[in-house]
């Protein structure tokens, strides 16, 4: 037996070593990723000096990208390149991204600059998630033989690792980034780079010594077409003909145009929903599948069209659940302020503290054969999302513009969500690898990361629903002139000004600022000049306060004028989600076809 085959029969907690490596790498590379999301939307209101709906639709275009391009890293990976240097390509991109975003922070006062910066470093982390996330998904399983009762506890602590780098992220990044003054944000962007660095070189010291089978075969470095064995390939099967693919070509181009034409979605949106139908469609199609290989297929299929609704509700973290944290969130604690990034570490620190607890759970229940199949566990984890925006959704009813809420409720908040969470992903990246063809197993994790990029592009959407409170121009040209230069206002170019005149002619009248046949402003868009007397500032505010106006936002004929039909909207989506494939569970285990 080979020393390779005797390091890899050595176990810790009773699961392989190389499992360690796999959280470690993780754990760096999701710091890095979530020490950056925790400050990206608030660098772009702070520092850019975005609004909210440009800020929430690039943050929703580019997680919504984030999660696309692993159908292309699962694609090389699988055909190609093999998972292991996929995973060193996508690492070094990461890192070059971060970089990037670096740069642009330290620019952040010419947006001439700091703007296409910023773009180029979102698209070094585009690519370069593409071809680390699905991999490293993808080895968790190959550490395991067929059929391992293991594998569904090895992603759990495998998702461990990916929160503890959640957890420290935001208290990293934000700690560095988030201090109140813009030019710190490139310190959490670095700081964010260096994470990426450091899971780069853990990966690559140590892969050859501990990712190996108990046979001592390297795992990853071969293509997955080369793991799949003669038993394995359907007899006189040819694969995807060029009819195949042409005919989904021309279904993407309908439904490309379909989207951004008729509906109007955004030219990204329309590129990424179309795909999440396209995409999969031409997997399916492949004749070498046999017709147990397609049912299982589509069991994949459909839990991942029911994620979409969940990690749509649960991104809010990052956008609109980090607006709610700045502007209406008490976060005074012990005489100082906690910065609104931190509390994305919320759900990060009680997966990890929570996380060990249900893999003894599914153990437990394991045993006595009373653990429930992958579909009921994410029906259950959709439900618990419910309940989550249920509980916020009573604490903000009845709140007003400038009134602020116990952190508490976003606690609250942020807890029942990870339960459902560990319902559900974990459970879903098991699910995907049990359920896969070999030679599709990374290709197929990129499909199941596709619904993420389709639910991410989604939740930017509904963040730009979120409420924003409104005052006429005229009232603020009023009091701009009773309090001689005190108020300022955004002007055309996104810089604060003091001269009330800019307010009109330029970006209210090109971004149609206008509500109920009133020039308008956001509240959040007027900010006191250097007012010494607390007193009068108090009053100008108070002043402002009484004179918004009723802003409402309508979508698919539902009403959104406050915070608590907002929070309600995620109630009722996530509730329908979790009632619909509970009803579907049946028929997903009959397709399973003997997979738990």
């Amino acid at each position: 037996m080979s020393s390779n085959a005797a390091t890899q029969e050595k176990t810790l907690f009773g699961h392989p070593r190389g499992l360690m490596l796999l959280f470690v790498t993780e754990m760096w590379e999701r710091f890095s990723y979530y020490g950056m999301r925790a400050i990206f939307t608030l660098y772009m209101l702070k520092a850019l000096l975005l609004d909210k709906e440009e800020a929430s639709r690039i943050y929703g275009s580019y997680t919504g990208l984030v999660y696309l391009t692993p159908l292309l890293g699962g694609y090389m990976a699988d055909r190609f390149w093999g998972n292991r240097k996929s995973i060193i390509v996508g690492g070094a991109l990461m890192a070059l991204g971060q970089f990037f975003m670096f740069a642009s922070g330290s620019f952040y006062q010419d947006i001439s600059v700091a703007k296409p910066l910023m773009f180029a470093g979102l698209a070094f982390l585009i690519f370069g998630n593409g071809f680390f996330k699905p991999n490293i998904s993808t080895m968790v399983g190959q550490l395991y033989p067929a059929s391992d009762k293991r594998i569904d506890s090895a992603f759990t602590i495998f998702y461990m690792g990916i929160n503890l780098g959640a957890f420290i992220a935001p208290l990293a990044c934000g700690f560095f980034g988030d201090t109140g003054r813009p030019q710190d944000f490139r310190w959490g962007f670095l700081a964010a780079g260096i994470g990426m660095v450091l899971s780069l070189v853990v990966f690559v010291w140590l892969k050859s010594r501990l990712l190996v089978t108990p046979t001592g075969e390297q795992i990853g470095a071969a293509p997955n077409t080369a793991r799949q064995t003669a038993a394995q390939k359907t007899d006189g099967a040819s694969g995807s003909s060029t009819g195949s693919l042409l005919t989904w070509i021309a279904v993407f181009a309908v439904l490309f145009g379909v989207l951004y034409k008729v509906a109007e979605i955004d030219l990204i949106g329309s590129f990424i929903f179309s795909l999440t139908v396209a995409g999969p469609g031409y997997i399916i199609s492949d004749r070498s599948l046999s017709s147990v290989e397609k049912a299982r297929i589509w069991v994949i299929y459909i839990i991942a069209f029911f994620v979409i609704f969940f990690w749509a509700a649960f991104e809010q973290a990052g956008a609109s659940l980090t607006y709610f944290a700045e502007e209406q969130t008490q976060r005074e604690l012990f005489g100082s302020t906690i910065p609104a990034s931190y509390f994305q570490s919320i759900n990060a620190v009680a997966i990890v503290l929570l996380a060990p607890l249900f893999v003894t759970l599914w153990t437990m229940l394991g045993k006595r054969n009373l653990e429930p199949s992958s579909p009921y566990k994410q029906a259950l984890g959709l439900a618990l999302l419910a309940v989550g925006y249920w509980v916020i959704a009573q604490g903000v009813e009845g709140l007003e513009a400038g009134q602020r809420v116990s952190m508490m409720w976003l606690f609250a908040l942020y807890l029942i969500h990870t339960l459902g969470e560990l319902c559900l992903s974990p459970i879903g990246l098991s699910m995907v690898n049990k359920l896969a063809p070999v030679k599709f197993a990374s290709l197929l994790m990129g499909v199941w990361f596709l619904s993420t990029a389709s639910a991410n592009k989604f939740a930017g959407t509904l963040s730009e629903y979120y409420p924003e409170a409104v005052v006429p121009i005229a009232i603020v040209e009023q009091l701009q002139t009773e309090n001689a230069a005190i108020i300022k206002a955004k002007n055309e170019e996104g810089a604060f000004t003091d001269a009330a005149s800019t307010l009109i002619p330029g970006n209210w009248n090109r971004d149609k600022r206008e509500v109920s046949g009133q020039k308008v402003i956001p509240l959040e868009n007027v900010q006191l000049g250097n007012v010494t007397d607390a007193a009068k500032k108090d009053a100008i505010r108070v002043a402002l306060e009484k004179q918004l106006v009723p802003n409402p936002k309508f979508f698919m004929g539902f009403e959104i004028s406050n915070l608590y039909q907002f929070f309600m909207l995620f109630v009722y989506m996530a509730g329908a989600a979790a009632a619909l494939l509970f009803v579907c569970c049946p028929l997903l285990l009959k397709l399973m076809h003997g997979v738990r």
